[in-house]
């Protein structure tokens, strides 16, 4: 798989990654979806059903690079095949889970298999590729948690509420199954494996130009999700009809495709160069909705450019990430491909974080003003990256 061009057996790996992030990410979304239902079922609060939802993505952040540290020189064909096969087991458990400890388990353990598993697609799309087509497997791949918003998590919705939320974990346990016929057939087995000590491993937190380029997609999803996270109180202030706010926030993630896309091609050539000015323009999105907001039309097509923004920066700070780590040190390229994953966690919780704080002190529109600031702050590291990145190339000419 060396050529300029993506081929069949290229389009059917991009595929098949595409699927499995898919299968993931609508396992680790729909929980969002079915919450009442199982508070209900489980004689619980809402609110502690909801610990579910952070336990899982605290979970990932903290035990996905070290996991892809110790297993860095594991077979990947052979390890993803297990850890597909377990993440179709433990969502099988979930379907008889009958109490709220059980499930906070399985599901944490869900976490770290969902972690490790979008890592190592990312390297396989990333080692796989033709390097001029990297930016647009990464994606597809990328991609797949896309898709699993706008469909997997209604479906599974949908399927909670007429069958109950045991059922969402048999669809995703189906799916599981489908990914890991696909991957048997589809993954090659000739992957790369580095063996290297967890000391070289975590050897590349320590180097400034990574922690750098790990902050710079933290605060780009925190800039999102400081607005995000309450876009349903604005639109309920702007007078959207509550039989309309579904609607909305489909089309919202609908919209998101397209920046996916777009994210393959900014990621081709000169990321950094371009991301720059990418944050610049989603400040200026996210504040805009401090006034367009006043009307409802001109509010939705805010809301728009916002959905359009919002994943610009993945598929560039993933391959960015992992091009470092093969600079700094290239037998951590399995934990630099977990970072991005990491990061967007993090910013998604402190960028949630903040929002409520300026929602709580400030009121519900000044949210709009610390997206803005997060994602100038992204700029400006974005623009200390790529500052770095030219003197180094003009250094080794």
């Amino acid at each position: 798989m060396n050529s300029t061009e993506l081929t069949k057996k290229h389009w059917l790996l991009i595929l098949t990654l595409s699927l499995l992030t898919f299968v993931l990410g609508t396992s680790e979304f729909v929980i969002v979806g079915i919450l009442t239902e199982i508070s209900s079922n489980l004689h619980i609060s809402n609110a502690k059903a909801g610990t579910l939802v952070s336990a899982f993505a605290l979970t990932f952040a903290i035990a996905t690079p070290i996991v892809m540290s110790v297993t860095s020189h594991f077979p990947k064909r052979k390890w993803m095949l297990y850890l597909i096969g377990s993440f179709i087991i433990l969502n099988a458990l979930c379907v008889i889970s009958t109490n709220y400890t059980l499930l906070l388990v399985l599901r944490m353990i869900t976490a770290i298999i969902t972690g490790v598993l979008i890592s190592l697609a990312m390297i396989v799309a990333s080692e796989t590729m033709p390097v001029t087509k990297r930016g647009i497997a990464i994606s597809f791949v990328f991609g797949g948690f896309t898709l699993a918003n706008v469909v997997g998590v209604p479906i599974g919705t949908v399927v909670a509420q007429w069958y109950g939320w045991n059922a969402t974990f048999m669809l995703t346990t189906f799916l599981g199954v489908l990914a890991f016929l696909s991957c048997y057939f589809i993954l090659p087995s000739k992957l790369s494996q580095v063996r290297s000590s967890i000391r070289d491993q975590f050897s590349l937190l320590t180097h400034p130009r990574i922690l750098i380029a790990f902050f710079i997609p933290a605060l780009g999803f925190g800039a999102t999700y400081a607005v995000f996270t309450f876009l349903v109180p604005m639109l309920e202030g702007m007078g959207a009809p509550n039989n309309s706010i579904s609607l909305i926030l489909f089309g919202y993630g609908f919209i998101s495709i397209f920046s996916n896309i777009l994210a393959g091609k900014i990621a081709n050539e000169n990321a950094m160069g371009r991301l720059r000015f990418v944050f610049l323009v989603q400040a200026l999105v996210l504040v805009s909705l401090f006034w367009t907001t006043n009307d409802f039309i001109l509010g939705l097509v805010n809301i728009s450019l916002m959905s359009l923004m919002a994943i610009l920066l993945t598929t560039s700070t993933q391959l960015y990430l992992i091009d470092l780590a093969g600079i700094y040190q290239p037998k951590a390229t399995g934990l630099a491909a977990s970072l991005m994953p990491v990061a967007s966690n993090v910013g998604i919780a402190f960028g949630s974080a903040i929002g409520g704080f300026v929602y709580g002190q400030a009121g519900l529109m000044n949210v709009t003003w610390a997206g803005g600031v997060l994602a100038v702050c992204a700029s400006l590291l974005t623009f200390i990256s790529h500052f770095l990145d030219q003197k180094q190339k003009r250094s080794a000419i």
